[in-house]
């Protein structure tokens, strides 16, 4: 199926290039966990970022633009033009974080349209075929796995490290140099002038796991920096976070100088008035802190945890100060990139987005109103209702109900605001508007029964395919092992009739431990007799089909989870 549309999508894109030749480069930056109120643009007082408040100024903005509550759920969005229940995914983590591979992705379509195409940073759609970024459309991939540095996909030897970090370049390990984001935003400029080089436009992701946790390594003059500041003006009496908010805004101000390194690049290479660049951010603040004129933050759906930043310069196309107030989300991405690079999508996939290209060029257009959704929360299914967000241009309905929360707790009552004259959701209306509230709840529970239907079984999970040629050895994490009643299991598809050895590896060395591992109705157990981190079940052979794997550690009468598992093809 998604063969059949991506020859649809060359025709589409032969038709774009030929009509067009002045199709403008793209640069998309994104950072993680930066909230709405960080950029000393929006009036933080203690933050200093002058090269975004550049890019903000010498652009088109869009003041009311909203993000998922969390940070995949944001990138599957952003990729697809479609909410991420469309996509399979439903979480960050535990197997939930993967996106369907027939999803077609922005990268997909500019390849076809013939940009060159590259991610730069963090992916969090899958670690392993078909759902890595370079199975998605992307030519060249430097990245972190998973969520995030210091997390389970992370090599053990990487030690939680931003400095020096081990990354993947094109799904191999590599042992980079320097802070993680000024390695991203150097391997992005590399990729840049590549594709000059080739005579190709660009799409350009930078995607930074700053400044996301861990906050140990920080680039350390900017700490300082900020560690000296009377952060007290942001933080609103949460002073106990004031250290962890140094941390970040150093991260956040090592981010700027690299937009602003980025920028300079754009100007030298005189290729700046006919490029894009947008910058936003995946969700709010990962502490409570300033959110402007909001209330809320990272994992809420009050606007402090899913308003994000969106600032889109083009010199060639977009007046500098261009402003609007228009509702806008992470679904309106793609399809705003699209129409600005010709490109189109064929209706096997519709968007669940528009463009908000006409709005950005300060055109005068009929726009009518809409309704923006936003739901996520921890779990194998969405639940409905719990954890929602509906916005209009005037209204909002919100069920505060907690992202934590794998099942939905009784008793939180809904919220009715009426944004336009009460921005930061103090005065809920929902006893005294409950016409404009039913409204808001039928066009939730419409939208509910839509996306869960997307695809007969919307919410089980992609599989990760084993023994073809496009990943002849594949890394298991906990990042995606699905919780069972029984534990936890990998939901694999084999193919081609292949043997394997099993790597099994885990932080401590350990002796005396057995491990015990079953791959669908085979069970093997392996004793490390020697202290070791490592043990190896070699030549097994693994039927064809889907199969869920599953493995735990036993020593003195307790079970653990080995820190990866790599199946080697033989």
């Amino acid at each position: 199926m998604k063969f059949c549309t991506l020859v649809a999508l060359t025709f589409f894109a032969a038709n774009a290039i030929s009509l067009a030749d002045d199709r403008p480069n793209i640069v998309l930056v994104m950072t993680d966990d930066q909230g709405y109120g960080d950029l000393s643009y929006m009036g933080n007082s203690v933050l200093d970022t002058p090269h975004i408040d550049s890019l903000a100024h010498s652009g088109a903005s869009m003041d009311t633009f909203y993000v998922s509550p969390v940070c995949s759920p944001t990138r599957a969005s952003l990729m697809t033009g479609r909410y991420n229940y469309r996509t399979r995914l439903v979480d960050t983590f535990k197997g939930r974080s993967m996106m369907e591979p027939e999803e077609i992705t922005i990268a997909e379509v500019l390849r076809e349209a013939g940009y060159r195409t590259g991610i730069f940073g963090k992916w969090h759609l899958g670690d392993n075929y078909p759902m890595r970024a370079t199975d998605q459309g992307f030519h060249e991939s430097l990245i972190h796995l998973g969520g995030g540095l210091g997390q389970p996909s992370e090599p053990r030897e990487n030690g939680r490290r931003y400095t020096d970090a081990i990354l993947f370049h094109n799904n191999l390990q590599v042992q980079t140099y320097g802070y993680c984001t000024d390695v991203y935003f150097d391997a992005a400029m590399d990729f840049i002038d590549d594709a000059m080089a080739s005579k190709k436009p660009f799409f350009t992701y930078i995607a930074t796991n700053a400044p996301h946790s861990p906050y140990h390594d920080v680039p350390e003059a900017l700490y300082r920096k900020y560690k000296s500041k009377d952060l007290s003006p942001i933080l609103f009496g949460n002073d106990k976070d004031a250290d962890t908010v140094a941390r970040v805004f150093a991260m956040v101000e090592n981010v700027d100088q690299n937009v602003g390194k980025l920028l300079g690049h754009l100007d030298r290479r005189q290729i700046a008035e006919n490029t894009i660049v947008i910058f936003m951010v995946d969700n709010g603040p990962n502490t409570q802190r300033y959110v402007v004129n909001s209330r809320g933050k990272k994992n809420e759906v009050h606007d402090g945890g899913i308003r994000s930043p969106f600032f889109f310069r083009w010199p060639a196309q977009v007046k500098a100060g261009t402003g609007n107030d228009r509702i806008a989300a992470h679904i309106d991405v793609m399809p705003t990139l699209l129409e600005a690079a010709g490109a189109s999508l064929p209706q096997s996939h519709p968007f669940d987005g528009r463009s908000i290209l006409p709005l950005l060029k300060g055109e005068r257009v009929d726009w009518p109103d809409r309704s923006l959704i936003m739901q996520i929360h921890r779990g194998n299914e969405p639940i409905p209702l719990h954890h929602i967000a509906v916005r209009e241009q005037r209204w909002k309905l919100v069920h505060p109900t907690g992202f934590r929360n794998d099942q939905m707790p009784e008793n939180v009552p809904l919220e009715l605001y009426d944004m336009e004259a009460d921005p930061g959701e103090t005065n809920n209306l929902y006893e005294k508007r409950p016409e404009i509230a039913s409204r808001l709840k039928q066009t939730y529970d419409n939208w509910f029964e839509d996306v869960s239907n997307t695809r007969p079984d919307n919410y089980d999970p992609p599989r990760i395919v084993l023994g073809t040629e496009h990943e002849t050895s594949t890394t298991l994490s906990t990042q995606d092992r699905r919780e069972t009643e029984e534990g936890g299991e990998w939901l694999l598809e084999f193919r081609n009739g292949k043997s394997y050895n099993i790597e099994f590896l885990w932080k401590e060395p350990i002796a005396g431990a057995q491990i015990e591992l079953q791959v669908g109705s085979k069970r093997k157990t392996l004793t490390v007799n020697k202290n070791s981190d490592t043990a190896f079940l070699k030549n097994i052979s693994i039927p064809n089909g889907k199969l869920a794997l599953s493995a735990t550690v036993v020593k003195g009468g307790k079970e653990a989870v080995p820190y990866h598992i790599i199946l080697h093809q033989l």
